[in-house]
């Protein structure tokens, strides 16, 4: 199992941040490096009809059996968030962890610490993969490459492991939201897939988000503070008026499990005008189509209030609830569910409280619920991942194929 490792460590120095303001595909050009060496990765490893398109990475490797076994994808993203830096990552391995502080950057005297994080306490007496503190790690999801390449590794020199033809894709610009915008699924040949670009060990997802994205535009009218008696209309105080019209309690920092909230998570203006720029979540679509006409109704009280016109609000739905399209096939989940707990992992089936490639692509026809990778703390400086959970994906990944070539013994 050291190759998911050896290839972990290898992906993650590869910078591959995606970037929300670009239009083209990918994003950005440096995630097509860790493209290119996949491509050639996968080729070495004798799959057939590799090939990078839209910025996609395709393989498929044969089925090596005359029994009609579904052919089954894996599908994890190359890119990184834009949340925080993945340039020039180091990634250090702690051996035999002991539960203690782990000094991550002596200079700036940045600590990974159980207090902040007890979830580190799971993995006493195992390695984990930190950051230097100066950037992510990667492991989101970088470790999903790693482990279905691994996986993909051990089939091709195992040729005696029966199993169906695997499809395999790595992604672009998950993490802006376009990871499937260019994804041919009539091309990748699965009869449904697997994400694998989950967290904690034993995650097991098939239900996600409503969601949209809402920007509303504030019209003020600026005149010298001097002489602004009467006349001044000031948008950033508007904006204001509009921000505590929404439910307080209702916010990521107050939610949790199936609640849904409203997001404010940038601001930009000025006297003249200020914009306001949510994101809208729920699992339910009747709730979630009353966050939205909320949203609408406080901009309509507002202009009654302050003037027909002021408030204007734009809403983008961005994905759906994949559950709807998973129930009909829910043998994918159960058959994930009965790999873990074949090789020793406890499933732990939760909704995901975001999106995933997997949403978009289920209502694209290939249901597609997502698997764990092991990773904890995405998106900052105290990611981290232990390298037994990695691991233990490539066990799940292999058990899954096993699974359904015995179905049709």
């Amino acid at each position: 199992m050291s190759s998911v490792i050896d290839r972990f460590l290898r992906y993650v120095v590869i910078d591959t941040q995606s970037n929300e303001e670009s239009q083209t595909t990918p994003s950005t050009d440096k995630q097509l490096n860790l493209a290119r060496l996949l491509e050639q990765e996968l080729k070495e490893l004798g799959l057939q009809n590799v090939r990078i398109q839209e910025g996609n990475v395709y393989g498929t490797l044969p089925a090596n059996s005359a029994k009609t076994i579904p052919a089954i994808g894996f599908i994890a993203h190359m890119d990184t968030s834009p949340d925080f830096s993945g340039e020039h990552v180091k990634p250090q391995r702690i051996e035999n962890y002991d539960g203690k502080d782990i000094l991550l950057n002596p200079e700036q005297n940045l600590v990974l610490s159980p207090a902040d994080f007890p979830e580190l306490l799971d993995y006493i007496g195992k390695t984990l993969i930190t950051t230097d503190g100066t950037t992510l790690l990667g492991a989101d999801d970088k470790a999903g490459i790693a482990e279905i390449m691994a996986a993909l590794e051990y089939l091709t020199k195992h040729p005696e492991i029966e199993h169906g033809k695997v499809c395999v894709a790595f992604t672009p610009d998950e993490e802006v939201g376009r990871g499937a915008d260019q994804f041919d699924v009539a091309g990748f040949g699965a009869d449904f897939a697997y994400t694998v670009d989950g967290g904690a060990l034993g995650e097991l997802e098939y239900e996600n988000f409503n969601a949209a994205k809402a920007i509303v535009k504030v019209k003020g009218r600026n005149v010298h503070p001097g002489t602004a008696k009467n006349k001044m209309i000031n948008a950033i105080l508007l904006a204001n008026d509009y921000i505590a019209k929404l439910p307080p309690q209702e916010t990521p920092a107050t939610t949790e499990g199936y609640e849904g909230f409203y997001h404010l998570h940038d601001i930009q203006g000025d006297v003249e005008e200020t914009t306001l720029y949510y994101i809208i979540r729920d699992f339910y679509e009747d709730s979630f189509a009353k966050r939205k006409e909320t949203m609408l109704n406080v901009a309509e009280e507002l202009n009654q209030k302050n003037g027909l016109g002021l408030f204007t609000v734009e809403i983008t739905d961005q994905y759906q609830n994949m559950k709807e399209k998973i129930h009909p096939v829910i043998h994918i989940v159960e058959k994930a569910q009965a790999a873990m707990e074949a090789v020793g992992v406890k499933p732990l089936i939760n909704p995901i409280r975001g999106g995933t490639d997997g949403a978009r692509l289920s209502f694209m026809g290939l249901p597609t619920p997502n698997l764990f990778t092991g990773g904890h703390n995405y998106h900052g400086r105290y990611e981290f991942i232990p390298t037994f959970a990695m691991e233990k994906s490539v066990e799940v990944i292999l058990k899954i194929i096993e699974l359904y070539a015995e179905d049709r013994s």
